[in-house]
């Protein structure tokens, strides 16, 4: 199945997507509720949204969900090796990488959907990274916490695509105080274009838990990037039970699986073949497909100024003792 939400008009729709119709679901019934009661509910909610829906044609898609917490991995050995070289002109991958799934959190609160524009910071260096992500639902054999990977499965209740924008002169300034990329990304996170359920990609895991589905990005109407999910490090389910180590999930955080490699983002091109392939302009289209999924198209908008940011203060006496 395919869960949405959409504006018609002035009003916010949240329901299935069933082929080129769009089916609310019944009174009440949100995507966030139906994340909370789990993919086991989701027939009974079916059978029971008896209206007859509007043309897909006719509505806006939006984000699928308003997410809890957003984690984004870095879980493609070849993004982390093209983004080294790009950055540091050596192509490597740290030992630290291959011992767990790392990840950060980024800000839930600037989610975009599908064809909603990006409003970048004063940015020279304005990116994209193509993504799969897991959306969380709830589970009756567990709960969110220090899962093993057979319940962390269990605990995914969709998939949906992750442009995962990134300010790349920013985060390179905020990386070198060795705490994450902030600034850098927070500005936009772009979802959709809706959630198919896990069941519906099930076909494609291969025997290691791995989706073998192809992912492509174009800009402008050109392919700049191709890649296949099943090249992560760690399946998704894997990704789930980092998560939760001794902490928490909850129905509707998302986890992105991180950048694809061979082009995933224009980052990794930039260690070889530098200016051949710019920056994101305004303007500019990108548009991501994955397979089993669908696509995402956003565009970039203008570049939006900021107050400035004062200076850390120079001390003027010593500092004091305990």
């Amino acid at each position: 199945m395919r869960i949405a939400r959409w504006r018609q008009g002035d009003a916010v729709g949240e329901g299935f997507v069933d082929g080129d119709v769009v089916i609310p679901f019944p009174d009440g019934v949100t995507v966030a509720d139906v994340l909370e009661l789990g993919l086991v509910a989701l027939p009974g909610i079916r059978a029971a949204s008896t209206s007859m829906g509007a043309p897909l044609a006719d509505v806006r898609l939006l984000a699928p969900l308003v997410p809890a917490a957003i984690r984004d991995f870095v879980a493609f050995e070849e993004h982390v090796e093209g983004m080294s070289a790009s950055i540091d002109g050596a192509s490597e991958v740290v030992p630290e990488w291959y011992q767990a799934p790392t990840f950060y959190f980024t800000n839930p609160h600037t989610v975009l959907g599908p064809g909603e524009p990006v409003a970048p910071p004063e940015t020279e260096k304005l990116d994209f990274e193509l993504e799969l992500a897991a959306v969380i639902g709830a589970s009756a054999g567990s709960a969110g916490t220090n899962l093993t990977t057979e319940a962390a499965a269990s605990h995914i209740f969709g998939y949906t695509i992750m442009n995962d924008w990134s300010a790349r002169d920013l985060q390179a300034r905020e990386m070198k105080v060795r705490l994450g990329p902030a600034k850098g990304k927070d500005f936009g996170t772009s979802l959709g274009p809706w959630i198919v359920t896990a069941d519906e990609l099930a076909p494609f895991v291969d025997d290691e838990g791995f989706l073998t589905i192809r992912a492509e990005v174009f800009v402008n109407g050109a392919l700049i990037g191709e890649d296949l999910i099943s090249n992560m490090g760690w399946p998704f389910a894997e990704l789930v039970a980092y998560a939760s180590r001794n902490s928490r999930i909850v129905p509707g955080d998302v986890l992105g699986s991180g950048t694809v490699g061979n082009g995933g983002c224009l980052g990794e091109l930039w260690g070889r073949a530098g200016e051949l392939v710019p920056p994101l302009q305004e303007g500019d289209e990108v548009r991501m497909v994955v397979e089993g999924v669908g696509d995402i198209v956003n565009t970039v908008g203008a570049r939006v100024s900021a107050p400035p940011i004062p200076r850390a203060r120079q001390r003027s006496r010593a500092r004091r003792k305990a």
